[in-house]
């Protein structure tokens, strides 16, 4: 199952974050150009990275041009995540270009690599609960309480799993079609966005 392939892939990113666990480390993508593994490695790593520089701009004691300077990265990840997305649908979509449509096909709510992207946030999830919820000086309040999150974050992942291949295979049918819209992202276009607009 794709999803199964998916979410491992994004587990071995994740560890290997965790290794040294610094924002600021070097990235190696174990993955050949050419394969979709290694769209799916990088997407998570961008994902990684994205939840600690979230967790470190939430430091009430941030110097503030530190945090203008992450929050320009975020917005930089956020662009990086979104590119991402786009190549593994890209991906899809030449996988199932000879796939004979159904008439009576149905367009699905979101694009294979969109479930895909909540499939590597819910990986993250997973890992970090867990780590909270095994934390040696926590409480046992605390541990209870992220092991009942951490169940309800497992059926999740079951339950989105399951999802994504049913749409995968409904796709590759023809009972649904894939149809792709480029993120039209406003903020960051000088053309678009009416502050950089005027400052040109």
């Amino acid at each position: 199952m794709f999803s199964d392939f998916a979410f491992d892939i994004f587990e071995k990113s994740i560890r290997q974050y965790h290794i040294k666990d610094d924002v600021y480390q070097s990235f190696e993508n174990p993955y050949p150009k050419d394969d979709v593994t290694h769209l799916l490695y990088r997407k998570n790593w961008i994902d990684t990275v994205q939840w600690h520089y979230e967790d470190i701009i939430r430091d009430p004691n941030i110097n503030p041009d530190s945090a203008l300077t992450l929050k320009r990265k975020i917005d930089s990840s956020n662009q990086d995540r979104t590119d991402l997305v786009e190549y593994i649908d890209s991906y899809f979509l030449n996988k199932f270009k000879s796939v004979k449509t159904l008439a009576n096909a149905t367009i699905n709510t979101e694009s294979p690599a969109w479930a895909i992207d909540r499939l590597s946030i819910l990986a993250l999830k997973i890992y970090h609960m867990r780590e909270e919820a095994e934390r040696e000086d926590a409480s046992p309040e605390h541990s209870k309480k992220c092991q009942d999150k951490l169940t309800i974050l497992l059926e999740q992942r079951k339950d989105l799993s399951t999802a994504i291949d049913q749409l995968l295979a409904d796709i590759e049918s023809g009972r649904k079609y894939m149809k792709v819209y480029k993120q039209m992202k406003m903020y960051n276009d000088d053309e678009l966005n009416p502050v950089l607009r005027g400052q040109k």
